[in-house]
């Protein structure tokens, strides 16, 4: 049975391939019998030939098959079909029979549909001249030969521009989609830096503390690994939430909020139980901003602090959040003149990123070194609130 099926779809398969030789094939079989019907339609026509050297109706016959068989090739030679089809034609008009031009039109036809215009319309004008002076046909039957092929050659360009332009627009709509899921891993990688720069930093840190009094005071080395362990607890959440978006949404990963402000405070004491002298400052009028920039204002304050912690050994660390009306500046400065510049070491990364947090919310972010340490101040637009009222 599989090999039956198997020969059906391979026949299936070479007529689609050759529909167009068949379709040639049978366009000229049929034109040659109504061109055959047309001679023989008002009878037997005066005969220049005697009948004892060639039979009646033999000569006609071999013409017009002769004819129609040169519509086998109108799509290779449509022009040289036209001219063997008129030939044909102006043979029989001498000899006393009356064609009636069925291979002339669809020759034209044929032309008009596959050749440039300017060539069809050339070969229109002594076609038509040639059927109306030799009484074979009126000017409108050519006239209107030439303009159904033309209209199916303006339609099949129409088409084609229609699967171009669908083609294109697919293409468009891959290359967009692979656009959106680069800047979605893009964020992804980001917010993993994030996390996991954050996170071995502080655990990293409070290691080294710990192991630095657990000679002295077991006590102490004991709550700094428990606030490790929280840490590195909470990390772990963390990832599993960021990796969470590379699986698919059947596989029942859990979902947390992202970080806004609000968290900010707590972010801040576990900087300072890391041993960083941080202190959080609130100016303006504070309100509940976007998601987007509150994420964005968070992840910029916790990187600075990372790098802080990371490259320099201050005394004062100051988180300063300013609300105005139009604008949240956000600045993490220290005074660890001390320490390596964040901006020229492996930080430069993380300088980066900031900045690129910054430009996501149309902001722009300014990193520098200053007398006495160094200083990130980050400029993010916000809704005015007269405005959002």
């Amino acid at each position: 049975m599989n090999g039956l099926f198997g020969r059906a779809r391979a026949a299936y398969g070479l007529l689609v391939a050759r529909r167009s030789a068949l379709f040639d094939l049978a366009l000229a079989m049929i034109t040659t019998g109504v061109e055959i019907g047309l001679l023989f339609d008002g009878g037997t026509p005066v005969v220049v030939i005697p009948a004892d050297v060639i039979p009646v109706g033999v000569i006609p016959v071999v013409v017009t098959v002769l004819t129609g068989s040169t519509l086998l090739l109108r799509r290779r030679a449509p022009l040289t079909v036209l001219v063997a089809a008129c030939a044909g034609a102006a043979v029989l008009v001498p000899l006393g029979y009356s064609p009636g031009g069925a291979p002339v039109v669809v020759a034209l036809a044929s032309l008009a549909d596959l050749r440039d215009r300017r060539v069809s319309v050339a070969a229109l004008v002594p076609t038509a001249l040639f059927l109306l002076l030799a009484s074979i046909s009126s000017l409108p039957v050519p006239i209107g030969a030439w303009a159904l092929g033309s209209y199916l050659q303006t339609r099949r360009r129409y088409t084609r521009a229609l699967e171009d332009r669908a083609t294109t627009l697919e293409r468009e709509r891959e290359q967009l989609d692979q656009l959106a899921a680069q800047r979605e891993r893009t964020s992804i990688a980001r917010e993993l830096h994030d996390i996991v720069a954050h996170s071995v930093t502080v655990m990293l840190i409070g290691v080294r503390g710990a192991r630095d009094v657990l000679p002295t005071d077991p006590r102490v080395a004991a709550e700094t690994l428990e606030r490790v362990e929280a840490n590195a607890e909470q990390s772990l959440a963390e990832l599993r939430r960021i990796l969470g978006l590379l699986r698919t949404p059947d596989n029942g990963a859990q979902w947390r909020p992202q970080p806004s402000l609000g968290q900010l405070p707590e972010l801040v004491s576990g900087y300072r139980t890391a041993g960083m002298p941080v202190r959080l400052e609130f100016t303006g009028e504070a309100r509940p901003l976007a998601g987007g920039l509150e994420l964005s204002a968070y992840r910029i304050v916790e990187e600075a602090l990372t790098n802080v912690l990371k490259h320099t050994d201050p005394t004062r660390v100051t988180v300063t959040l300013h609300y105005g009306r139009t604008r949240l500046d956000v600045t993490v400065e220290d005074d660890g003149g001390g320490g390596r510049d964040p901006v020229s070491s492996a930080a430069g990364h993380g300088i980066l990123g900031m900045r690129e947090r910054a430009a996501v919310t149309g902001g722009s972010l300014d990193a520098r070194r200053t007398a006495d340490g160094f200083v990130v101040t980050a400029r993010l637009p916000v809704e005015d609130a007269g405005d959002a009222a």
